[in-house]
This record gives structure tokens, sequence and C-alpha cells, in this order.
């Protein structure tokens, strides 16, 4: 162990993950231990690790470690997702710039290639960066969504969904991305308000020379594909328009005027003007009303002939003059600024478009009803609950799921087209005997056959992802062993996106569940509560805080400011504390290391500070289990932090500790390092770093022996009777210490320290070593128990229900005195009230279990026992 008084993370951490991976410590295959799986959520190939995926994976690393001690046989499996859209637009801008190609200048498999040059080059990025965090997977089976075996396996359900009649192709309204050319889900729009303008436009009744009705729209370029104005039946105002028709500017198309309750008669104008080819509102409209559908957008949002004009413009550009076009003829009565609800795709931040498109679809009804029952009836659990009621709501007002996607990166749909009809199957040579099958022309051949030129959406992939990292298409072994898997650890933002297909693809393929328990971690905020995004600077570089903190001190911020499905309020002073905790820990074992060590009976003082020490552990380890399961690991981390700060660093080193010059005797040497090996292996899992330091700083250790692979330590006893007299004996040490202060009285000062007689306190000095220890660490002459108040110069004070004198050589500042008795006599009387109100609540007295309600009754005995003591002290004062 280094001399350094600093703990320095950067001289160790790469030596223990290399030592880590040496030993082969991640891996895992199936034997007879119970499983314990864990499957990342794979993030995109093109990512880099940010604020989030930190807090994901140092959960999952505490959860994965804990298991792997316990001895389970702990399976965590890393991967990343092709993120179709993310990765083609990142290939199409690295062949711009480095290449000098466009994607138009290259054929499907020459772009591909590249693409898969750019995944080999960038794509594992983040999976690096996460081995600095700590994360301990098992990176001999990293999976791709893209990999020969998930795309198998996307392949297969592809196919099963058709023959299975739950999944179709249709013409629907959907989300477009002109930037990317491809649909959208809903999900991966995302929407805000945004400053825009209100287009106020005239239409002239057909027939009339100076008859008008105005609409109103933030989007003037689309009149050029109206259809029809539709107006409410019950607006008085437009009743003498039954039957008359509109002519559309510009284009000087005559339309009808419908009437339709779905037009609020107090919004605007209280008429609309109907685009039934890119509204998704109008076009359920242009359905009702048998309306003329005109499609005046290409793919890239530039105008097509049927626009009639500004062929080739892009729409915005479009907008800035049809706005000026209108102004001129006389149709545009006035321009207002408007702030609307603008859907911009998630990926490219397009102005998402809607459009009228043929694509592929999941019919969700037919998946649905377990997976809703599952979660409902907690079979499988979701923490925090509240997230079941998002979870239901989303399943209750599900819609079919588009699943194609218009890109060359991904899985290419496998179906193949003759003329208008389809075949479907795994391999083309599968479409062509359904093709034969189907025409009865034998002589067909694969080169009659075109295929779908679409990929399936990334999601069609992740949601199989617990069954396909295991192959479980294909191979029943690991399937059969690790599913279900244990817990799936993710936001609680993609819900709906991944969480409840993956239990849809689990009930469907598998007939069972693929996890037992979902944990969704809030979102990363920074201190005033903003979300962390690069637009405000105020997310950290990940690799910067290790750099500077330490991935323990790191993962400690992370925990610290992380309630269990609570956002987290980041503040990079939380990792400064962790990285303050590591160095108290380096230095507690440097004291115990630098203690002369001889061969003598045990001191009294220590034996009884290592027992309730051992007691105190025993609490804290077994208050952990609860908070375990309900994957309050924040709580379990800083009870750890406070018992190891507090109880073992702050006390019990300073109980065994031998005075200046002195020697510590071996078995309590011994001990002390014992209680530092349970404190190693009950911090690893949150700390690994510093654990094994410190674990294979304080003996040799055999080829193999390390704090990784140590028993997790669980409580040895429920004993707990030496918790109550030394949570006194510490209290009065801290009062001692408090009083010199106060009275400005050194340390080298022997003071005599008399108890009133009571049944506490021949319990306190019943235990063996319990006077020589207030005797050392108060710096006192020594303890007496006298009946009665005594008669020379002290202070006084109360610690549980005892009263308690401490001699003072110095004249006593009765002011002050008396204002701290008045202080601790207002927060006694406090504390009695909330009690006694708690007491006084009879749905609490009834209904509360028998043992906490009397529990309650004996805290307000001793709360009135305090306050009669704390009285009695300031009445004679002011005597």
């Amino acid at each position: 162990m280094s001399s350094d008084s600093r703990y320095t993370p950067s001289l160790i951490e790469h030596k223990w993950y290399s030592h880590w991976q040496h030993k082969d410590y991640f891996s895992s295959v199936p034997d007879d231990r119970e499983a314990y799986a864990i499957v990342i959520p794979p993030p995109n190939v093109t990512g880099m690790l940010h604020m989030g995926h930190m807090l994901n994976n140092t959960i999952q690393d505490i959860l994965i470690r804990k298991a792997r001690m316990e001895g389970k046989n702990a399976c965590w499996v890393p991967g990343t997702d092709h993120a179709s859209i993310a990765t083609e637009a990142k290939v199409v801008r690295w062949l711009r710039e480095e290449k000098g190609l466009k994607k138009s200048d290259l054929t499907r498999p020459e772009f591909l290639e590249y693409a898969w040059q750019w995944k080999e080059k960038y794509g594992g990025i983040i999976l690096e960066q996460l081995k600095k965090l700590g994360a301990s997977c098992d990176w001999k089976r990293t999976a791709f969504t893209m990999d020969e075996v998930r795309s198998k396996a996307v392949i297969k359900v592809f196919v099963d969904l058709y023959k299975k009649d739950k999944l179709y192709r249709g013409l629907r309204m959907v989300n477009w991305d002109p930037s990317a050319k491809t649909v959208l889900s809903n999900e991966e729009v995302l929407f805000s308000d945004e400053q825009s303008n209100l287009y106020h436009v005239r239409y002239r009744i057909d027939g009339t020379e100076d008859e008008w009705i105005t609409i109103a729209t933030t989007r003037p370029e689309t009149i050029l594909a109206d259809t029809a104005v539709a107006v409410h039946p019950d607006d008085e105002r437009y009743a003498h328009l039954v039957g008359k028709m509109a002519i559309i500017p510009m284009v000087n198309r005559v339309v009808p005027i419908i009437f339709d309750t779905y037009v609020e008669k107090d919004f605007g104008t209280g008429a609309l003007k109907v685009t039934p080819a890119h509204d998704v509102n109008d076009y359920e409209l242009g359905l009702k009303h048998g309306l003329e559908v005109i499609d005046i957008f290409e793919e890239d949002g530039t105008l097509t002939p049927a626009a009639q004009f500004y062929v080739g413009l892009d729409r915005f550009e479009v907008r800035k003059r049809i706005s000026k076009d209108l102004d001129k003829s006389g149709h545009l009565l006035k321009m207002e600024p408007y702030q609307n609800s603008v859907g911009r795709s998630e990926r490219t931040n397009a102005v998402v478009e809607p459009r009228l498109s043929l694509q592929w679809y999941v019919r969700m009804q037919s998946l649905t009803e377990p997976a809703l029952k599952a979660v409902i009836e907690d079979d499988i659990r979701f923490f925090p609950k509240q997230f079941k009621n998002t979870y239901r709501h989303w399943m209750e007002n599900f819609r079919d799921w588009c699943i194609s996607r218009q890109l060359w990166w991904g899985h290419q749909i496998p179906a193949w087209y003759l003329g208008e009809e389809v075949f479907v199957g795994e391999t083309v040579e599968e479409a062509l005997t359904e093709a034969i099958k189907s025409t009865g022309n034998t002589k067909l051949l694969i080169s009659d056959l075109r295929q779908d030129e679409d990929v399936l959406d990334t999601w069609f992939s992740s949601w199989l992802w617990p069954i396909s990292v295991f192959d479980g298409f294909e191979s029943k072994e690991e399937i059969d062993y690790y599913y279900p898997t244990a817990v799936v650890v993710t936001g609680w933002d993609i819900i709906f996106l991944w969480i409840a297909r993956m239990v849809m693809a689990g009930y469907e393929w598998r007939g069972d569940k693929p996890f037992r328990d979902v944990y969704f971690t809030g979102m990363v905020r920074d201190k005033l509560r903003r979300k962390m995004s690069k637009q405000l600077g105020n997310s950290p570089d990940p690799l910067k805080l290790i750099e500077d903190f330490g991935a323990d001190g790191v993962r400690f911020g992370m925990l610290a400011s992380s309630p269990a499905g609570g956002d987290l309020l980041f503040d990079d002073k939380l990792c400064e504390q962790g990285r303050n905790f590591c160095n108290k820990m380096w230095n507690a074992l440097r004291l115990l290391k630098g203690l002369n060590i001889v061969d003598e009976e045990q001191s009294p003082k220590s034996a009884l500070a290592s027992a309730w020490l051992t007691q105190r552990m025993d609490k804290v380890l077994e208050a952990s289990i609860g908070d375990f399961e309900q994957y309050r690991l924040s709580e379990v981390l800083m009870n750890f932090y406070k018992f190891v700060w507090d109880d073992f660093c702050s006390w019990y080193l300073e109980m065994i500790k031998p005075a200046f010059g002195e020697a510590i005797d071996r078995k309590s040497y011994e001990e002390a390092v014992g209680h530092f090996e349970r404190i190693c292996s009950m911090l690893h899992p949150f700390m690994p770093f510093i654990t094994e330091e410190l674990w294979h700083s304080m003996r040799d250790r055999a080829e193999g022996e390390d704090c990784m692979i140590s028993i997790y330590p669980k409580a040895q006893s429920q004993a707990s009777e030496l918790l109550g007299p030394m949570e006194q004996i510490t209290d009065i040490i801290s009062k001692i210490r408090d009083a010199r202060n106060k009275n400005g009285i050194g340390m080298k000062l022997d003071l005599e320290l008399l108890l009133e007689e009571s049944a506490n306190t021949k319990v306190l000095l019943a235990l063996d070593g319990a006077s020589e220890m207030l005797v050392k660490l108060a710096n006192l002459k020594q303890v007496v128990v006298v009946k009665e108040e005594p008669a020379i110069q002290y202070v006084s004070f109360v610690s549980g229900t005892d009263k308690i004198y401490l001699e003072m050589p110095v004249e006593i500042d009765k002011d002050s005195e008396e204002a701290r008795l008045s202080k601790e006599l207002e927060y006694a009387n406090g504390f009695l009230k909330s009690i006694q109100q708690k007491l006084s609540n009879e749905k609490f007295v009834n209904s509360a279990p028998e043992a906490v309600v009397d529990a309650e009754r004996r805290k307000m005995a001793d709360g009135e026992a305090r306050v009669r003591l704390i009285q009695e002290s300031l009445n004679k004062l002011k005597a």
C-alpha cells in the first residue's frame, strides 16, 4: 500500500480492471447455481457515454456484482443497438465529409459496406467507456442488434407474425422525417412550443364576385393541396353556404364546403382548410366525406408537380414565397405571431411532415393481453409502482405499430413482390416457393422477385433482446437457464418503446415474462432541476468526472443524488464527497497498518468495541436487505457511508487505537482488519476499485483471493444488547467534548464524570471495558456513580434518560449554560409533542402493529423523563 496520504484512483483503476478481466471473473456459463441475468439496455452504436448511461450502468453493476458475491451465476450481457436513423445519418455525413460521396452516388450494397466500416471503427466506443466506470459485463457475450444471431431472430419473428396474420401492409397517415426520408413512430416525434405565424387567408365562394370565407393556418404551403373547406353544422355564420363551393387561391381548384362537428366553432375563424394528404385529422375528414387526396410533397419535403407552383423548392422556402404571393393577390388578410406545438424528429431535429404512406404494421391488440396482465398482477414488478398506471394507459390505448423504415441501414424486410402480390419468407428461396405455389408457375426464378426496399424499425430487433442475446430462437440451453432475467434497469421514457414491447415479445415467443422486475431510473438533472443538455451546457463530461474524482467517487455521486425512481439532481460536489470517502477509508487503513502490534492479552475496551461494531454492522446489513429488494440503492449506500464514516472510522478506530507510543494487541488488530474486510465486501458492489485495493493492502492474499469474489456479508446474529449502551457512551463522550469546547477546557486536563445511579447506568458500567473507554476517549480521571447531585462545580446534561455531571474547574457561565439547557429543553419538548400526536391518532394506534405502537409509547416515556430532567437542571441553575 502506498504511503501517500491521498488515494489516487488513476494509479489503481486500470490495474484492477485488467486483473478482473485476466481472471475471467465477468464470464458466465450455465451451471447448477441460481441464475441472475441482466441484459443491458443496448445503447445506440452511435452513442457516447452520458450521465444517463452512467446512472443506469452503475445501478446494473451494483446488482450484478452483489449477485456474483452471493454465489449466483451472475450474467450481465452487454451490446449495442444499430440505431437505423441515427447511424445512417452519421454514415451519410462521414461519407460526405471524408470520402466526398453522397448516398445517391452509391448502390445499396456499396453503402452498406461503408456503413459496416463506420460501425467497426466507431461503434464500440461507448462499451469501452463503460469499462472505465467499472462495468463488469461479460464482454465475451457482447451482442449487436444486426449481428448474425440477432438478425436471424428478427427475420424469423417477422415471418412468424406474418403467418399468424398479426402483421400486415397498409396505406396510413404517418409521421415523416424529410431529412432522414423515413417514417417515424409517434414516440420518435418530440413536440415543443415554437414561435410561428398564423396566416389568415380568404377563399372566394364559387359563383360570386366578392363573397369570401376566411381560414387561418400556420402552414400556407399546404393550401396548394386543399380539397375542401369545413365548418361546423351549427355555425350560423356559414349556414347560407350549404351546397356551396369555394375556390382555392392560386390553383383555382373548386372544392366543396363541408359541414362537420369536428370543426370547433370558437377556434380561429370557425372555418377549416382540409388537406387530406398532409394532416392526420384532415385525412380522416377526407375519408368520411369522400374528398380527393392531393400529395404535393416529395420525400425530402420539396414540392411535386402536383402543387403546380414552386415545384422543387423546399416547403419552408415555399412558405415564405406563397405568403408574399397571396398578399399580392389580395388573399392574405393578415399575418400574426403565433405560438404552436411543432413536432420534430428525435434523431434529425427536422420538422415532421404528416404523410400518406404504404407501410408494414404489427397488430398490437393480439399481443397486449398477457403483457398487460403480467404487470397489473405484479408477475412483473415495477419500481416505482406508479409507472404501472402509465403502462396500463398505453396498453389500453395502443395503435398498430408501424415497423417499416425507408432506410438502407437495418434489417431489410423479408418480403418479395411479384407484381402486386407479396410473398414472405426467411429467405428468398422460401419466398420463391410460396410464389410458385400461389401462381402455379413453376418457371419462376429468384430474379423475377423484387425484395421490399424498406428496413425494420430498430425497436423490432430490441424488443427481442432478452431472448435473442441468449440465441433463444435457435438454442435451448442458455435461454432455458437464464430466462427470465432478473431485472431490467432503464429510464421511464422508453416504457412504451421498449419495456412494453419486450414483455409482449416474451409472452408471444417464450410464453413467459422476459424479466421479473423493472427498475425505472429518474432523469438526470442539474442541481437547478434542469434537464441536462448540450444546448444548456450543463451536462458534464462523464470521462472528465472519472478523471477528476475516480470511478468510485463518480459512482458514489450518482447514487448519492438518486432516490429510487426519482429524478437525479446531480452536483459534482457529491462526486467530491465520494472521493473524500475513498480518502477516509484509505487513511483508516494507513492508521491501522501504522500501529505497533504486540502479542499480549486483549484490552477490555477493544473487545467491547469489536463486539459493538459487529452488532452495528449486522444491524446495517439487515436493514439493507429490504432496501436492496426495493431497489433503494441510494439509501443502502448512504447508510453504509454513515456506518463506515461515523461508527467505524470516527468511533471504533478511536476506541481501539492505543495511546501515543503504545502498541495494540494482536487480537484487537486482527479483529479490526476483519471488520475492515467485511466493510470492503459490503461496499464492493458500489465502489469496486478502492475496496479491491484496500482488500489487498490489508494482508497478503493467495492467488485469486480477491474482494470481487469474496462472499457478500450477511448479518451474523440478531444480537443488539450493546447498541443502546454504546450509543449512550458515544453520546456522553460527544457531550463532554462539547462542554470542554464551550468552557475552554483543553483535552489534556482530566476531569471527573459522575453518573446518576439508575438501571441504565448500572448496565452501562457493568460492561467490561465501558469505564476504560469513557476515561480514554473523554480524558477523564474516573467515572463515578452518585445517588444525588454532587456538591462540586459541574455542568449537567441528559443522556438518554440519565442525568450526567461533569466536573468544571472553571467558573461556569450561567447565562451560556441556561441558554444551552433551554435549547435542549425546546428540542426535547418538540420530540415529545411529535410522539404524543402520533399516539393520539386513533387510526395509527388501531392499525399499526402492536410492537410499533409499544415502541412509540416507550419513546414517549423516555421523552417525558428527558424533559423532566432537563427542566430540573434548568430550575436549579435559575435558583
